[in-house]
């Protein structure tokens, strides 16, 4: 094989391999850049629609509650209430986030509303 010929290919595989990361850098700056901050309580929304539960004095329980199963959500220190999900990519943090129930944090993502629903889809949590 040429020089010109060798040149050429390396330069074209180059090329592909710019083009191919290209919309993945991309990606990660959109999602950066849509991250909004949202400082609550976590909790189980059963007992916090069914009866009010929150606070430390109900964090035993919707840490069982969510282990069980139940939807787990976010009370902002405005008083919306947000449905946390599990990022299709990632669920470390909304698991993580389960370890916090009745406990004070900063969960950061994507916040989405839809009628008078309001939810966050996690990319992290940390203790306050």
């Amino acid at each position: 094989m040429s020089k010109r010929a060798t040149i050429a290919m390396l330069a074209g595989a180059a090329l592909a391999a710019i083009l191919v990361a290209s919309p993945a850098i991309s990606d990660e700056k959109k999602a950066a850049a849509k991250d909004t901050a949202v400082k609550g309580e976590i909790l189980d929304l059963s007992c916090y629609v069914g009866h009010g539960g929150s606070g430390p004095g109900h964090a035993e329980c919707a840490a069982s509650c969510l282990k069980g199963g139940a939807a787990m959500g976010l009370l902002g220190a405005d008083g919306t209430v947000y449905v946390l999900f599990a990022d299709h990519s990632d669920s470390g943090p909304f698991e993580q986030a389960k370890g916090f129930a009745g406990k004070k944090v900063e969960v950061t993502g994507e916040v989405h509303s839809k009628g008078n629903l309001k939810g966050i889809t996690m990319h992290g949590v940390k203790a306050l």
